[in-house]
């Protein structure tokens, strides 16, 4: 066989013939001397046995054992580097079986069709030394010195940076820029784009700090020139268990430390200099029906963080984890625990074992007063509220924390005994305000029950709620014959929140409208490890029916400035600017520029993608950028492309 002329990535090179698939029948006793004959016959053109010489393809000496796109001095895909393979014997098989569908975006395409060929080469490969173990380093290198505690609290006013997956801790999603506006922004331009080979769940927050732009890609942390797309570094995490959900929204930066979350329960530090591993602690897990997906909130030497998994029968919590090692601090369950308050709103006790209350957005913080406001998820099981009487504390409640103890300060619940799956997700953006001649601390309240509410901070007095989207039959709970409900199980607000311009005090929404029929199932759920805990079913109207808005309301009394209908739900996030820009994305594939007073959409560029992530932007050497995430969204609102980061600028 002849080599194929793009190896790039690839674990062997393409079409050499190699380990298509490695296990013989159980009759059949691989020969190691028959082995060397077809590596020579079929392999040895493309690929060495030299440690540290490869040829077309990487040297295969000791791969029996080896991480997949580990072999030092060889240029591997993304696809290969992030695969988290191991190239045991089983792995080999199903790989060579079928090299694409194991590793879709390897360059390599082959098969070998004999069985005994297969094992015979297999065995002889597994009798070639590797190279001897590197020598440790012997100095790591340094971490950065930023982003400071400092730095952090002037979030909201930072030009260079985006150092808050909602920019800062008060998340406005807002950037004091000015350089593209309504009268240029049409002349907008990508400028490059990086594109993994990874076509999975694209929600991550991306930051930016001094140049260098931090995201995830499923289980991996990659680290971009923030002007050139050009790679800096990549860290990808080992999976130690099968995870439940695989989305991710971001990591958290401070102190040159990268943390984030991964999907099979573990947090995890990274050097932000060039993507070490620093610690891993496990905080949860399949085996407690939780994963991780939402981006930390670092202050301090605290990172805060919780579990998701509600859906699962999780019973969740959140906690505080030292930034230096990641020891545990404190902790605060979010469904209480026998005797502890909030316990007695769960009228069976035992309903609390698998209570939900996930965390999956970003926290709010106000650091000045050292309190953290966290958007508490909804009850489990879903729809069969019968099985858990009472109102369900803390689910879909706005729970204020003190940041260094833990300690509840005071909480508010907002849809008690919820059995639509309506989280309330959002707690976020939190400023202060002039309402009605009074100067107010605020906060925006949303979810995907299709409201938002205007909240006091320091008095909890709701100021005013109003309706998002289409709110239909809201009070019919789910029945054996169906119900049909607006929103249904997707509506409202999802991961991402509003942006709020302090200079107009308007808040920019964009949300789900998306109707759908609620079932209940005949009896109570049993619950069952690492299976959906719903108690019923939610059929959505047909996906051409759904659609979304966009729309600007005045922060004081919640009164539409502009509002649109969008042919696409809208689950990307907004960032709103000083100079009257507006920038999103949609389900169409489109990222857009819009003017902020009007909603006229100025300009638009098809990424190749959905966009249903992160959108931030941000100015280097005196030039204002916009960067935007786009690939697939998720199992329920679909989505095309890999996923990748398109940034744009003016000429």
């Amino acid at each position: 066989m002849l080599c194929a002329t793009s190896f790039r990535g690839s674990f062997i090179a393409g079409g050499c013939g190699l380990f298509a698939a490695l296990i013989a029948p159980p009759s059949h006793a691989a020969d190691a001397t028959a082995g060397q004959t077809v590596f020579a016959n079929q392999c040895s053109a493309c690929h060495t046995l030299k440690p540290g010489e490869h040829g077309f393809g990487p040297s295969l000496a000791g791969v029996v054992g080896r991480k997949a796109g580990s072999v030092a001095g060889y240029n591997f895909t993304d696809a290969m580097k992030h695969s988290g393979i191991t190239w045991d014997a089983p792995t080999l098989e199903s790989f060579l079986a079928g090299s694409t569908q194991k590793v879709p975006g390897t360059a390599m395409s082959v098969s070998v069709p004999s069985a005994t060929d297969r094992a015979d080469v297999v065995a002889y490969l597994a009798t070639v030394s590797g190279p001897a173990p590197a020598a440790a380093a012997a100095t790591a290198a340094p971490l950065l010195d930023g982003p400071t505690q400092q730095e952090l609290n002037a979030a909201a006013r930072d030009r260079q940076n985006w150092l808050y997956a909602s920019k800062d801790y008060s998340g406005t999603r807002f950037a004091d820029l000015r350089q593209i506006t309504p009268a240029n922004a049409k002349s907008l331009r990508p400028v490059c784009i990086y594109r993994s080979n990874f076509a999975g769940a694209t929600q991550t927050n991306p930051l930016v700090y001094r140049g260098v732009m931090y995201l995830t890609v499923d289980r991996t942390v990659v680290a971009i020139d923030a002007t050139t797309c050009r790679e800096r570094w990549t860290a990808s995490w080992d999976f130690k268990s099968q995870p439940l959900s695989p989305a991710n929204r971001g990591v958290a930066i401070k102190d040159g430390r990268l943390v984030r979350g991964t999907a099979d329960g573990y947090l995890v530090a990274y050097s932000m200099s060039d993507g070490a591993p620093l610690w891993n602690r496990k905080i949860g897990g399949p085996e407690t029906s939780q994963y991780m997906s939402m981006p930390p909130l670092i202050f301090e030497d605290l990172v805060i963080y919780g579990p998701a998994g509600a859906d699962w029968g999780a019973k969740n919590w959140i906690g505080a984890f030292k930034l230096a090692t990641g020891e545990p601090v404190w902790r605060f369950n979010l469904v209480p625990d026998d005797n502890e308050p909030g316990a007695d709103s769960w009228k069976n006790p035992q309903s609390r074992q698998h209570g939900g209350g996930s965390l999956w957005t970003p926290l709010s913080f106000d650091a000045a007063k050292g309190i953290v406001y966290v958007p508490v998820g909804n009850p489990a099981p879903d729809f069969y509220g019968d099985a858990r009487p009472g109102d369900n504390l803390y689910t879909n409640s706005v729970v204020a924390l003190d940041v260094r103890s833990g300690k509840m300060l005071w909480y508010k619940q907002f849809g008690p005994a919820d059995v639509h799956d309506w989280d309330l997700s959002q707690t976020s953006p939190i400023f202060d305000a002039n309402v009605h001649g009074t100067q107010r601390s605020l906060m925006a309240v949303a979810g995907k029950d299709g409201l938002l509410r205007m909240l006091d901070r320091n008095t909890r007095e709701q100021l005013y709620e109003v309706s998002i989207t289409t709110r239909d039959n809201v009070s019919a709970k789910p029945t054996e014959a169906g119900v049909h409900v607006c929103p249904g199980l997707l509506g409202g607000l999802e991961w991402n929140g509003p942006a709020y311009d302090p200079g107009s005090n308007t808040l920019y929404v964009s949300t789900v409208n998306w109707c759908g029929t609620f079932t209940l199932e005949s009896k109570p759920p049993q619950f069952a490890l690492n299976a959906h805990y719903y108690g019923g079913a939610v059929k959505p109207d047909p996906r051409d029916k759904s659609r979304g808005f966009l729309q600007a309301l005045n922060a004081a009394d919640g009164s539409v400035r502009w509002r649109r209908e969008w042919p696409t739900p809208l689950v990307a996030a907004i960032a709103a600017t000083s100079g009257g820009m507006l920038f999103t994305g949609d389900l169409n594939n489109d990222f857009h520029a819009i003017d902020a007073k009007t909603g006229q959409t100025l300009y638009s560029f098809n990424t190749g993608g959905t966009l249903g992530g992160g959108v931030i932007t941000y100015e280097h050497g005196g030039k204002q950028y916009v960067a935007a995430m786009s690939g697939v969204v998720s199992g329920f609102f679909g989505g095309y492309g890999t996923s990748a980061v398109v940034i744009f600028a003016l000429p």
